[in-house]
């Protein structure tokens, strides 16, 4: 069952690296209005920076496509953060979890999956090969004090 949102945004762009950091900061502005702390804000950043970094490098390796960020204010402090490719996909989910594995060369750490997850209260990885992967992310931020700043 989807939990409705209070408030929701929506952004498509081509799998270009340079777009990791306007997705990176767009999903930082948006969760401002929430009013997290800066290592909750940090934490957001750090697994929107990964999951949008794994849909270009592996979704998309020789080739241009598309990743689509959607960003959700849900009831209870809690954002949720979707990251989708209509890429390869993943073969074996679990398999990709593990930390050090990789399908993207040397340069790559293998570690994306377990970053959002250690950054993330909650994190769901679909996927379908030749298909793409779809990446939920969700994250109850600290209430905050009304009216303290």
């Amino acid at each position: 069952m989807k939990t409705k949102a209070n408030n929701e945004v929506t952004l498509a762009f081509p799998s270009r690296s340079s777009n990791e950091g306007f997705a990176r900061a767009a999903v930082s502005c948006f969760a401002a209005q929430m009013d997290p702390t800066l290592n909750e804000l940090e934490d957001i950043k750090t697994a929107v920076s990964e999951a949008v970094t794994n849909a270009i490098v592996h979704a998309y390796p020789d080739s241009i496509g598309q990743v689509v960020v959607k960003v959700r204010i849900c009831p209870d402090q809690v954002l949720e953060v979707t990251v989708r490719d209509h890429g390869r996909g993943i073969p074996d989910i679990e398999k990709a979890r593990q930390p050090m594995f990789t399908t993207g060369g040397e340069e790559r750490s293998g570690m994306g999956f377990t970053i959002m997850e250690s950054f993330m209260d909650k994190l769901v990885v679909r996927s379908t090969p030749g298909r793409g992967t779809t990446v939920v992310m969700r994250k109850r931020l600290a209430p905050r004090m009304q009216g303290t700043k």
